[in-house]
């Protein structure tokens, strides 16, 4: 595959995966319409980087699908001057997009492989990278105006909600008895509440088990 194959394949996801299943915000189409997605998924797989689907990253961890960060991100809204956090930054995909939407960008990651690769993938970006529980956030850096969760959870944390501002977006896909839904939540206040707007696959991410209610 040449640069030229991949710069026609960036090309025909944006016009086919992205525009066709609601993303619409002209900045989301441009960035990630920029940003070289075949660099952030392994050699083996490069050919597979523009796929309408996930692409194995290792085992339990998977690259999320164009239209599912694509819609995210268009109900998220990125904009200029944003404190952003990417939890679970896997390889660097989703940070790297959100650098050109909005900033500061933290990006969190567990896992040390996936880490390592996202801090080669970065450098330049002006993207922040933290090693850490996904659960747990980045409260170092809180307030997050913006944070996006790149893939599907049971639970959203309480840990990463206390870390919006007040007004503050979270989006990310909520998976329930086998279905996810991309989904868009707002803080207001001590409240916080979530709307799902689409059915998607998304990569499913690990730690994120909804608490089980206590049976007597």
């Amino acid at each position: 595959m040449t640069e030229h194959n991949f710069e026609h394949m960036r090309r025909a996801m944006v016009a086919s995966q992205l525009r066709t299943t609601g993303t619409n915000d002209p900045r989301v189409l441009a960035a990630m319409g920029e940003v070289p997605r075949e660099r952030f998924v392994p050699a083996a797989r490069a050919s597979l980087a523009y796929a309408d689907a996930l692409v194995p990253l290792k085992p339990g961890r998977d690259f999320n699908s164009p239209m599912a960060l694509g819609r995210l991100l268009t109900e998220a809204a990125p904009r200029p001057g944003e404190r952003a956090l990417v939890v679970a930054a896997a390889t660097g995909y989703a940070a790297a997009v959100m650098a050109r939407l909005a900033g500061p960008v933290v990006a969190l990651e567990e896992d040390e492989e996936l880490a390592a690769e996202a801090r080669a993938n970065l450098a330049g970006s002006g993207v922040r990278l933290v090693e850490g529980p996904l659960v747990r956030g980045c409260p170092d850096s809180a307030p997050y105006d913006l944070i996006l969760i790149d893939g599907a959870v049971e639970h959203v944390p309480d840990a990463l909600v206390a870390q919006l501002a007040d007004g503050g977006r979270l989006a990310a896909g909520l998976l329930e008895n086998g279905v996810t839904r991309l989904a868009i939540g707002r803080r207001a206040g001590e409240g916080f509440g979530m709307a799902a707007f689409a059915d998607a696959a998304a990569a499913i991410l690990p730690g994120f088990a909804k608490p089980r209610a206590f049976k007597f």
